[in-house]
This record gives structure tokens, C-alpha cells and sequence, in this order.
């Protein structure tokens, strides 16, 4: 299962690994430090202190800093890439629902939709005998069948950890205590999670000449 483009389908381009990486973590950053620095913003601008405790200007920034990165990653490679879009689309609903309504609660649960979403995906297309991890993850990888398969399976069930991570965290922490664990304790987890997957897509990749269209 090597997930080819299709023949007729347009080229797309690729994006540099750093500026990818920025793309994907900056909206992530820039919520972090408007949290963090949400009450001495206050002091100088009304209209910061008119957003109420940090979180929600820390959420409304997080919302425009995600579609700006989605919009620069089209421009840049003239296509979105599923998680981010997915993720874009979930910082909307439930940072817009947390501004709205003025309940930080609705912020705190987009982790547990996204990574449940994600979860249920993949298990779910295992369950039907579809691996879409390579789908997923833009085809970086050429894994065989089994390969596809396992990774696709520890993926969906390390999702649903997080998912239950995070339900646990913002249930019983203080809401500065859960940024630090979205932005230090989350990614830093995922990261070493990738790392213990990469003797299994060493051992399952294809040679370079099998896994040419």
C-alpha cells in the first residue's frame, strides 16, 4: 500500500521541513505567549483587557494565527494538508464557541476532539481494512501492508491516549497549568511516541524501487 497520486493528479509543492514545522507549531506558540502574557498586555490595551482573562485573547489570537498558517500553507503549496485542516477547523468552532459564550471549557476540549477525531479515523478505516495513515501523514513513508497496518493501529490508540490525557489534565489543573501541558507536555510526548515508531517503518519500508509508481 504505497499511496501514489493518482496519473492526471497536479503536482504539489513541497514544503520546507523547518517552514512546515513553524506552520504547524507557531499558532500553537503564539497561544502560549498571549496567555502568558495576556495580564500585561491588559494594563497597556483596552482592547486586550476587553477579551477578559488571558485565555480568551490567547484563543482569539490562536484562531487567527491557525487560519494565517493554513492560508500561508495553501500559498505555498496550493493544498491543505488534512490534520492541520481538520485541526483548523476544530480551533474555529471551539475557540468561536469559547468566546462567545465566555467559557474557557470549550477551548480546553478541542485537543480531546481532535486527537478522538483523528483516533477514531484510523482505527475505524482499520476496522474496514483501510490503513489511512499514509493519507494522513501526505505520503511521506512506504511502508509494506503489515507496516501500514501496525502503524496505523498504534497511531489510532496513542490518539485516544492523548485524548484521554487531556481530559484528565484540564478537568484537574489550573487553566495556565493546561497551556503549559498543551504546549510542553503534549508535543514533547508526540515527538517521542514518533520516535519509538521508527524501527517498525525501518524494518516495513519498501526498497526504493519497489515503491515507485
Amino acid at each position: 500500500m504505497t499511496f501514489e497520486a493518482e496519473p492526471n493528479a497536479p503536482e504539489h509543492k513541497k514544503l520546507n521541513p523547518i517552514v512546515k514545522l513553524l506552520l504547524e507549531l507557531g499558532p500553537l506558540g503564539v497561544f502560549f505567549l498571549a496567555n502568558a502574557r495576556g495580564e500585561a498586555l491588559a494594563k497597556d490595551y483596552p482592547f486586550v483587557a476587553g477579551f477578559g482573562e488571558p485565555i480568551f485573547f490567547a484563543t482569539a489570537v490562536f484562531i487567527v494565527a491557525t487560519l494565517v498558517a493554513l492560508v500561508v500553507s495553501f500559498a505555498l503549496t496550493r493544498k491543505l494538508p488534512i490534520m492541520p485542516l481538520v485541526t483548523g477547523i476544530v480551533v474555529v468552532i471551539f475557540g468561536g464557541l469559547t468566546l462567545w459564550l465566555k467559557d474557557e471549557t470549550f477551548i480546553k476540549m478541542k485537543p480531546t476532539i481532535v486527537n478522538a477525531l483523528f483516533g477514531g479515523v484510523l482505527l475505524g478505516g482499520l476496522a474496514f481494512g483501510k490503513s489511512l495513515l499514509g493519507y494522513v501523514f501526505d505520503s511521506v513513508f512506504r511502508l509494506t501492508d503489515e507496516g501500514w497496518n501496525k502503524l496505523t493501529f498504534r497511531w489510532g490508540i496513542f490518539f485516544f491516549v492523548l485524548a484521554i490525557l487531556n481530559e484528565v489534565v484540564w478537568r484537574t489543573v489550573s487553566t495556565d497549568a493546561w497551556v503549559n501541558f498543551k504546549v510542553f507536555g503534549i508535543m514533547p510526548l508526540t515527538f517521542l511516541f514518533t520516535m519509538t515508531q521508527l524501527p517498525l517503518i525501518m524494518r516495513t519500508s519498501l526498497p526504493e524501487e519497489k515503491a515507485k509508481p
